[in-house]
């Protein structure tokens, strides 16, 4: 086998998965329409917590999940 064989058959390699790649479908108007609403919908702003930059780990010392959860949620 020459080289040039051996470079070809690398580069075709390296080629072929990115034509075996499916195309995206263009979207559907009806689905244009949905994902504007939902960008035109503001989205729920949450109140900013004087802990949002201290330190949660000592919710894990909880028992249970529930308590850690409702711990952990004082610092979103």
């Amino acid at each position: 086998m020459s080289m040039k064989h051996i470079v070809f058959s690398a580069m075709l390699a390296v080629a072929l998965p990115a034509f075996g790649q499916a195309k995206p479908e263009p979207a559907k108007p009806e689905a244009k329409a949905a994902e504007a609403k939902a960008a035109a919908k503001p989205a729920m702003a949450r109140k900013v917590s004087p802990k949002r930059h201290e330190d949660a780990r000592q919710c894990l010392e909880r028992p249970t999940n529930t308590e850690i959860i409702k711990c952990a949620e004082e610092y979103l």
